[in-house]
């Protein structure tokens, strides 16, 4: 009797995660639906949510009620959920968000992560899903032979995102300059290490010098040119003046598509300069690289083939799902040095197999499969479909920049890829930085549109980026007008 009510009272508590056959059909209908209604109207909502104290307050107070003392029914849940994600955030699937470099996600990016949710696979060993782990090695070959790598030498790693990945660049640069590092750390430096970034470089640098115990000052940030690409001569006066400072050069980063003006370093100098200089030479390719992907475009990514390294996100210009970070190298034994452990308790299924553990080269352990997403995308997409949609998403770039000209602004950025920044001719003085972050705002408040500002050879500009592959004509349009009457209300304000 005791066993009977014990075993009654697991089932109830395992139902409770598990659900019922009957349940669990209804709630993923009920999701499939709200999913597909919302893709239907995301065009037609708000981009952004009204930002004031009281939605705050509302928020909150809504997110508290969940107290968790008891359990609350499925679809209510899930209800919840939904209307909040919909009234409460940035919608970047919007063809009118021309912000960050968040697309709207692949439909088979979506069903790939709602695959790995359910079934759950552990990518830490290989033994416990080879077919995960073989789709993410192939692509990584796949990828790596778009860049220029010889597929047969190509390793990598999928991330949670490009700052990993550049994260892991810098620690496989330590490893390869200073062999000791990984048993010894920063015993095995002799001088104090420094990397060069351009001054349009991503942040994310700076984060993996304090990561890796080098502190902020090992990060060298060297001016940028009048085109945003990092100076060649004062980075070679850095260097000399490093050395003669008693410090050690180890990394050159060029930036394929910088994130605030889509700027390409020259990317085949910065490289002869690494090698003469005896320096890992890395490119952040996390968005431009996309570039790669169209014989028109791939010109910008020549010397890259010759990178030691190279960071590139498939959630950003491949339009999947966050996050997909990748770390590709063409050094096929330096993932091994930097990240291999050898442990009592991972399994050994696989052993005699020539095969690699994924945890043995990456940051991560247990992880998902995050590569499913860009696989399945690609597999009804192929290469072709990517190279198609790069183009339309370019070529509204160029319409939107020449809109803008045609409108009175000037454009100060000159990237092949979309992502265009401007400024307002009349206000080229110490009042454009008011002007300008008061025409963001207004139009981030309106629900309209999405765009910010950033700075360039610090003064402030609007920037405007096609991140969306299902952004027309009519929406490029429907931004100028915007701005039009935008910049009209706040000249008449000021």
């Amino acid at each position: 009797m005791l066993y009977n009510h014990l075993r009654q009272y697991i089932m109830q508590t395992n139902m409770s995660l598990a659900l019922t056959p009957e349940l669990r059909s209804e709630l993923f209908a009920f999701v499939g639906k709200a999913v597909e209604e919302y893709s239907k109207k995301v065009d037609s909502m708000r981009v952004a949510p009204r930002l004031h104290q009281e939605m705050l307050d509302t928020l909150r107070t809504s997110v508290a009620e969940y107290t968790f003392e008891k359990s609350e029914e499925p679809k209510s849940a899930l209800q919840f959920v939904l209307r909040n994600l919909q009234e409460n955030q940035v919608h970047t699937p919007h063809p009118r968000y021309f912000g960050l470099f968040n697309p709207a996600p692949s439909f088979m990016g979506v069903l790939a992560d709602t695959i790995v949710a359910a079934f759950n696979p552990q990518i830490a060993a290989w033994s416990h899903s080879p077919f995960a782990a073989e789709i993410e090695a192939h692509l990584i070959r796949s990828l790596g032979e778009k860049f220029g790598y010889n597929p047969q030498e190509t390793d990598g790693a999928f991330t949670s995102g490009g700052a990993e990945a550049n994260h892991t660049a810098l620690l496989t640069a330590l490893v390869h300059k200073f062999p000791k590092f990984s048993e010894h750390g920063l015993l095995a430096v002799k001088q104090q290490p420094v990397i060069y970034v351009s001054a349009q470089a991503h942040h994310s640098f700076v984060k993996a010098a304090r990561f890796c115990g080098l502190g902020t000052n090992a990060v060298h940030s060297v001016p940028t040119d009048e085109k945003l690409k990092i100076s060649i001569d004062t980075l070679r006066e850095q260097i000399a003046k490093d050395r003669t400072n008693a410090c050690t050069p180890i990394m050159l980063i060029a930036t394929a598509g910088t994130t605030s003006a889509g700027a390409f370093d020259d990317i085949k100098v910065l490289e002869q300069i690494a090698r003469e200089e005896g320096m890992w030479f890395h490119v952040d390719a996390a968005w431009g690289g996309a570039a790669a992907l169209v014989p028109e475009l791939a010109h910008l990514l020549d010397g890259t083939e010759k990178a030691d390294s190279i960071t590139f996100d498939a959630h950003k210009f491949l339009s999947v799902p966050m996050a997909a970070g990748i770390y590709l190298t063409r050094h096929k034994a330096i993932l091994q040095e930097t990240c291999a452990i050898s442990t009592a308790y991972m399994p050994l299924d696989a052993e005699g197999l020539d095969v690699t553990d994924p945890f043995t080269h990456s940051m991560q352990w247990s992880r998902r499969f995050t590569g499913l997403k860009l696989f399945l995308t690609l597999a009804v997409a192929g290469w072709e479909g990517y190279a198609e949609t790069i183009r339309h998403q370019t070529a509204m770039g160029n319409l939107l920049q020449k809109e803008l000209e045609k409108d009175g602004w000037r454009i100060v950025n000159d990237s092949p890829l979309p992502v265009v920044c401007f400024v307002d001719e009349s206000h080229e003085n110490g009042s454009a930085l008011e002007f300008l972050k008061a025409v963001a705002k207004r139009i981030v408040q309106s629900g309209e549109a999405w765009l910010s500002t950033t700075l360039l050879n610090g003064k402030t500009v609007l920037r405007a980026c096609i991140t969306n592959y299902a952004t027309q004509e009519e929406d490029v349009q429907a931004l100028v007008r915007l701005l039009r009457r935008t910049a009209n209300e706040v000249r008449d304000e000021q």
